[in-house]
């Protein structure tokens, strides 16, 4: 079992393995490797279709199926994840569909009204109908069909084997049919769940593409003795696999592959420190947003280190270091990916040496690449409101660590057994805890939290 006791005072073991975000990374290369030589196979297999190379959006899309595929077939081979009593299924069980017909339709009902709700609120919401989101909406409309008719054998052939077949869904289905004894709590991380998962879902569609593009269509010849040129097409590939690891995570939730959200942050503080990082919201707060802006009259670090060509190459690969640590972090989640959710406790990985390493790799990686303490305006002004400003996004960043970590501690003692265990062991975090039990020794008992790294 996934929350059973562990030795005190050793490393809990991780609820995902290794394997399986590295079975994802897998495919996803080689679904890169055939969309960028497909001239060459079509000219092998004498193809009639155009000799070009795939990287249009819905080769971006296909990626998916190829990272999402070896993730789940690794996840129930080698993993047996099915087996697992987190996932609420029992597979003993095999009930007759006529005696869970009842239930399985209350819940049908629930799901259909939830994502009848949630294109309601895509098709208010306006942003939804510009630029980067029209691939998404475009994705969800020819979806949204199979999506209804499967759900109702899947629901049933789940509800066969399921310990307890009235989950969230069944409490939302039975609140609006207004027969059942449903409990509102129940509702609340129903409703917590399917937010998250549209929301963010719909982002990481349409971020898809653009990178997808640029890694199938760079030419490397050209830019293999360019360390700008090249640690830029570096970092856009690991940001490719990060995305198309984390929407397969958003998207593929499913209970077999013990991979449902077992629970949504119920803290108002965790959906504020998140929702303030993604578009809409980011677009007027973070980066080049009118409040909390650190990229005014700044030059990238290629303009700065201009001239220096060993210089240029160690600050390449930095940048293509901490952006590795960030696509890590997300790949060692495998199909569990999300953000504000409860999937399981991770503790392999780069978490192994820190609770955040994402963020951590992030925050660092804003202040070696932008500079903000340089500006072509020559203003110290400039230099330091930019300074002030990527502070304060740092900020907001430590205070998702907090949050996140305060719902995990209050959903599994195996999370609150590994965040005891980094505090005193974390190769990184264990030196956060003691500097901050310094500060705290100075500042008196109060003082002694211990921080997000």
């Amino acid at each position: 079992m996934e929350n059973r006791a562990h030795t005190p005072g050793r490393l809990p073991k991780s609820d995902v393995s290794a394997g399986v975000g590295l079975a994802g990374l897998l495919g996803l290369f080689g679904w890169i490797l055939f969309c960028r030589n497909f001239p060459l196979i079509a000219d092998w297999f004498a193809l009639d279709l155009p000799r070009e190379r795939l990287s249009g959006p819905y080769a971006a899309l296909a990626a998916m199926l190829f990272t999402a595929g070896p993730m789940a077939i690794w996840s129930l081979l080698v993993d047996r994840v099915h087996r697992r009593p987190s996932t609420g299924i029992d597979w003993s069980l095999k009930r007759p569909v006529s005696s869970v017909i009842e239930t399985s339709v209350v819940k049908i009902a629930g799901l259909w009204a939830t994502w009848a709700g949630i294109a309601a609120l895509y098709m208010l919401c306006r942003w939804y109908w510009n630029g980067q989101y029209l691939f998404s909406m475009e994705v969800l409309k020819t979806a949204a069909i199979p999506l209804f008719v499967l759900s109702v054998p899947y629901v049933i052939w789940l509800d066969r084997y399921m310990v307890d077949p009235r989950d969230h869904a069944w409490h939302f289905g039975a609140m609006l049919i207004g027969r059942e004894a449903w409990e509102a709590h129940e509702v609340k991380k129903h409703w917590r769940a399917w937010i998250i998962k549209a929301f963010f879902g719909a982002f990481m569609i349409s971020i898809l593409p653009p990178g997808f593009q640029t890694v199938v269509q760079a030419d490397l010849p050209a830019i293999i003795a360019n360390p700008i040129e090249l640690g830029m097409l570096l970092i856009t590939l690991l940001f490719v696999i990060d995305v198309q690891i984390g929407t397969v995570g958003y998207l593929v939730t499913m209970r077999p592959l013990d991979a449902h959200i077992r629970s949504g942050n119920p803290l108002l503080g965790g959906w504020l420190a998140a929702l303030i990082c993604y578009p809409p919201f980011v677009w007027g707060v973070i980066g080049n947003g009118d409040v909390l802006s650190y990229e005014q009259n700044v030059a990238n670090w290629g303009h700065w280190f201009d001239g220096n060509t060993a210089l240029l190459w160690i600050w390449a690969g930095w940048l293509v270091f901490l952006t590795a640590v960030y696509a890590w972090a997300t790949v060692a989640f495998g199909i569990r990916f999300s953000n504000l959710t409860y999937r399981g406790v991770l503790t392999n990985g780069p978490y192994r040496y820190t609770r955040h390493p994402a963020y951590l790799s992030k925050n660092l990686f804003w202040w070696c690449s932008v500079m903000p303490f340089l500006v072509t305006s020559g203003s110290p002004v400039d230099a330091i409101r930019n300074t002030f400003f990527l502070l304060c996004v740092n900020a907001i960043y430590f205070w998702r660590a907090k949050t996140e970590e305060a719902h995990l501690l209050a959903e599994d003692p195996k999370y609150r057994e590994y965040h005891a265990w980094m505090g005193e062991n974390g190769l990184i975090t264990s030196r956060f805890t003691r500097i901050a039990r310094a500060i705290g020794a100075k500042r008196g008992p109060a003082a002694l939290a211990e921080p997000a790294e």
